[in-house]
């Protein structure tokens, strides 16, 4: 297992390869359907109260019964991957395939997507402190910031390789 702190530098992500196993720590923003589209209109807006650079976003909502990774590859999420990419998230983590056009740009933007178990309460348990920081009127599906410790993960998409 590899472990990574987040937020990561880009020379850091190239000595991760597809299929490595992986623990994340440090913080990660979550976002799915509702939140991710909202938060691309932010980042042309300039209006984004917070870092991006180097950051990592679970697809998944945040709920008491905890997190779990929802399917990466619908569009409301897919199709904001690439320009997050460009304006700094390096890990993306969900669950599913991503098509070519989308591993192109994780390719081009220097950034990977990790796929992690869909098991709430094992990632739950990982989750050390939890904060809304936007769109918090979309309850669980809100945008939230999580201080974690060891969020399992292997590698799909990294340096020009998928699974």
């Amino acid at each position: 297992m590899k472990k990574v702190t987040t937020p990561i530098a880009s020379e850091e992500l190239a000595n991760l390869n597809v299929g490595d196993k992986i623990l994340i720590s440090g913080e990660i923003y979550t976002g799915r359907d509702a939140a991710l589209p909202q938060l691309v209109e932010l980042i042309k807006e300039n209006d984004v109260p917070f870092d991006l650079n180097g950051i990592a976003i679970m697809h998944t909502a945040v709920s008491d019964a905890g997190i779990a990774p929802t399917t990466s590859n619908k569009e409301e999420i897919e199709g904001t991957i690439p320009f997050l990419s460009e304006n700094g998230v390096k890990i993306h983590i969900g669950k599913g395939s991503l098509s070519d056009e989308t591993k192109e740009a994780l390719y081009k933007n220097g950034s990977i997507f990790v796929i992690t178990p869909p098991v709430a309460a094992l990632l739950t348990s990982n989750v050390l402190e939890k904060e809304c920081v936007l769109f918090e009127n979309e309850g669980i599906e809100a945008m939230f910031r999580l201080k974690v410790e060891n969020i399992p993960g292997i590698v799909a998409v990294a340096n020009k390789k998928s699974i």
